[in-house]
């Protein structure tokens, strides 16, 4: 079973940013995601994007695998963008 965690200040912060609490990203992974690879900087860990929907919007969520692949460690998570929209949704 795959278990979600998260930094709870990183949490906080984007609730604040996003207006997004961490615990909606647990949704996401109910249903149908595309996920892709973030190469854009060197994170030092293999970040992980993934798109799907929850209540037909799109949403994006960043996280990296932790435990053996065991859990989704949350990043961030926020509302997908229009570019976002056209490329994944």
């Amino acid at each position: 079973m795959i278990t979600h965690r998260w930094n709870p200040a990183k949490a906080a912060l984007n609730l604040a940013n996003h207006g997004l609490p961490f615990e909606l990203a647990e949704v996401l992974f109910t249903g149908p995601v595309q996920e892709v690879t973030d190469t854009r900087r060197g994170y030092g860990e293999v970040r992980i994007q993934a798109y799907g929907r929850i209540n037909g919007r799109l949403f994006q969520c960043v996280f990296t695998w932790r435990d053996e692949g065991r859990t989704r460690w949350i990043i961030s998570f926020r509302k997908a963008n229009k570019r976002e929209e056209r490329r994944y949704g």
